[in-house]
């Protein structure tokens, strides 16, 4: 099970790690983040590897379904966007909050309750908005939501507590998928002028981008302090005790074996291929982090 935003990228490992690796048969499945840990957690299915965009997830709802997990990528928050955007000749990185909140500007965002890219797409507008002083994230997203969603001051900033179920209001400003990944379609074929998604992927899929302030990306570990000052509060009900907080952090993408995954060795070894190619530095990929493994077991 793997992000969606590693779809593409890995669409191509797989051919050359299965040529390497004869008997070996590798079958990918993209996901939002969240769902696709939930894969594992909740509907049980037989999965030998979990790569997702967000390692923070993994603690969070893999606790007790997996000892150890491994951080080893990086990316970026971007606004993706074409020839055939609205204002795409106007759209820069000083006025792209203002572009956005335009009425006739469509926006698309991943689904914020199974998708890390999309809770990030929230948190990046709240620290926007925290630290320009202007109204951002109503105008661009909350607003033309249903039930309309409001920010509240917070203990470290700006928060918002989403409902069970987040849809776009009447009025087609804003879109929303499953996954980053499959607003692609959507953006290119022009039904939406924007979508909130990763550096790695607008570049992998060859998408014009505008690059957002350091303090906002989520992209940058020096930035931590000011990426805290936001934070969403995801709606599972059933979740109460753990995982609903999402805080601004720095993207880390991280990959786990699964304590019951059938083929342990493999998995690891596959695991270990990803790594590797991550550091890479191939077009589409995260940005390599050193590997670094953590110990949930102790």
């Amino acid at each position: 099970m793997i992000a969606g935003s590693l779809v593409d990228p890995l669409a191509d490992f797989e051919v050359e790690y299965e040529a390497a690796h004869p008997g070996i048969d590798v079958r990918f499945e993209g996901h939002g983040s969240i769902q696709a840990i939930r894969q594992v957690t909740d509907l049980h299915r037989s999965v030998d590897l979990v790569v997702v965009a967000d390692a923070s997830l993994i603690p969070d709802l893999m606790n007790g379904s997996t000892q150890k997990y491994t951080t080893f990528g990086t990316t970026e928050v971007v606004v993706a966007y074409t020839n055939q955007s609205r204002y795409a000749d106007e759209i820069s990185g000083t006025n792209w909050a203002e572009v956005l909140s335009r009425p006739d500007v469509r926006v698309g965002i991943a689904n914020p309750m199974l998708d890390a890219a999309g809770y990030r797409a929230m948190l990046v507008l709240l620290l926007q908005e925290q630290q320009s002083g202007k109204k951002t994230f109503g105008p661009v997203l909350g607003d033309h939501l249903s039930p309309r969603l409001v920010p509240s001051a917070g203990a470290s900033g700006l928060e918002v507590r989403l409902p069970e179920i987040v849809r776009p209001a009447t009025g087609g400003k804003v879109a929303i998928r499953d996954g980053s990944v499959f607003l692609l379609s959507l953006l290119e074929a022009g039904g939406i002028d924007y979508a909130f998604e990763y550096r790695s992927v607008a570049e992998g899929r060859g998408l014009h981008y505008i690059l957002l302030p350091d303090t906002v990306n989520l992209g940058s570990a020096s930035r931590a302090n000011a990426f805290r000052q936001a934070t969403v509060h995801l709606g599972f009900q059933r979740f109460t005790a753990i995982g609903t907080e999402r805080v601004g952090l720095p993207i880390e993408y991280a990959v786990t074996v699964p304590d019951d995954a059938v083929h342990q060795a493999e998995a690891r070894e596959l695991a270990e291929a990803i790594i590797l190619a991550t550091g890479e530095n191939r077009v589409g990929w995260p940005n390599p982090l050193e590997p670094k493994t953590f110990d949930l077991s102790v």
